[in-house]
């Protein structure tokens, strides 16, 4: 029976990992909600200054879109011409290249085991 040192070496890191993940998110848990902060105290800061409104300058009008002239299309039946291919050369026969595998493994020979020096 062989026994894998390595893969039950990370089965046993990724079962630690994943316990310790839910130790700190339930130990996180417990301190948010059975503790309050301490009562600081604020200091007296100054007013933020407020931005005076400056002018706004007038900007013109962009002139309308221009008219680009449009394409005209061809009207009427569009006709392709007919492509005549080569015929393609007839095969008369393929070689049968599947038929020179062999489908069957040849037999290993295996040696039956040294009898028993005595019997159970």
């Amino acid at each position: 029976m062989a026994f894998n040192l390595s893969g039950f070496t990370l089965a046993l890191f990724a079962a630690f990992a994943f316990m310790s993940i839910d130790v700190g998110q339930a130990a996180a848990r417990h301190l948010l909600q059975t503790t309050t902060g301490p009562n600081l105290p604020r200091p007296n800061l100054p007013q933020t200054p407020t931005i005076p409104s400056l002018p706004q300058p007038n900007i013109p009008n962009l002139p309308s879109g221009l008219t680009l002239p449009q394409p005209t299309l061809p009207t009427g039946p569009i006709t392709i011409p007919n492509l005549a291919l080569p015929p393609l050369p007839a095969v008369t026969s393929l070689p049968n290249i599947i038929s020179s595998f062999p489908t069957m493994f040849p037999s290993i020979p295996f040696f039956s085991p040294p009898p028993s020096t005595s019997s159970p």
